[in-house]
């Protein structure tokens, strides 16, 4: 891949990773809400039919949804925080599990290749597109210079995961402009409806579900996310009793992003950047 290791790469290099502490994606993906962002990135990618009948067919996401949710924060968080050479590694793994993977959209007709590049950037401008505008939102101080430094930044992960770097978009108007021309592919499918109210309301055990608050939790974060999609997105959906405002969305994350922030940074800050934090002082 482009961004593979040199033989003249330093140790020290490598430790940095892909980005380093002084990028804006350091300090974009550190964000508390960062949840947020990958949940409204889900509800995204759903309205795409072949990337959606992708996943229902060969992700396991829903026989063990808890595990697919933990592994893509895991994956973000190793692109993010983990040396240049986890970085690649797990990319590859990625691509190797992606190869070879067809099927067929069931209500269209239409065949898919689970790592056609096509679909491969659709999920990545799902997931830039949502973690920045999730923590603008919430309040982050993002200016618009860094975060069309974050779209630059951001272009090497898609290259890692097969989409050429001329065709990823590397700033906000770019980014505006790909969604645009790809409103016309994107519609509600059955399969995009049970993968909204699933989201909404995952599976759990009883005893959580009786013995903890993880319902309520989970249903208050999801019903937030939604509620940061696009308009054109949320009407996509036709789901009643669920956010249709822009100021609302906006009020409901800043006030928890307010909340989470005073919360101890050891609680905040994911394992990931903990680790990294650690390498570099070493």
């Amino acid at each position: 891949m482009p961004v593979s290791r040199s033989a003249g790469e330093s140790a020290a290099d490598d430790a940095i990773g892909l980005f380093g502490p002084d990028s804006v994606t350091w300090q974009l993906h550190a964000d508390p809400l960062l949840i947020v962002g990958g949940l409204r990135a889900l509800f995204l990618q759903a309205l795409h039919p072949l990337a959606l009948a992708g996943v229902a067919e060969h992700s396991g996401f829903k026989e063990d949804p808890w595990g697919r949710l933990g592994r893509t924060a895991e994956f973000v968080g190793v692109l993010t925080y983990g040396t240049r050479t986890q970085a690649i590694k797990a990319a590859a793994r990625v691509r190797g599990a992606h190869r070879g993977l067809t099927g067929v959209e069931p209500e269209s007709g239409i065949p898919y290749r689970v790592d056609d590049p096509a679909l491969l950037l659709w999920v990545h401008c799902c997931e830039v597109d949502s973690f920045l505008s999730t923590a603008r939102r919430a309040g982050a101080d993002v200016t618009d210079a860094e975060a069309d430094c974050y779209l630059r930044e951001q272009v090497v992960a898609a290259e890692l995961m097969g989409v050429a770097a001329a065709d990823v978009p590397a700033d906000q108007d770019d980014l505006a402009e790909y969604f645009a021309d790809m409103r016309p592919m994107l519609r509600t499918t059955a399969e995009s409806q049970r993968a909204a109210r699933f989201l909404l309301a995952p599976p759990m055990p009883g005893w959580v579900r009786v013995l903890t608050p993880a319902r309520p939790a989970w249903g208050g974060l999801a019903t937030l996310a939604f509620g940061l999609l696009p308009t054109w997105a949320r009407k996509m959906y036709r789901l009643p009793g669920l956010p249709t405002t822009d100021a609302a969305a906006t009020a409901g994350v800043r006030a928890l992003r307010a909340s989470v922030s005073r919360l101890p940074a050891q609680w905040r800050e994911g394992p990931a950047l903990k680790a990294a934090r650690e390498r570099l002082a070493s």
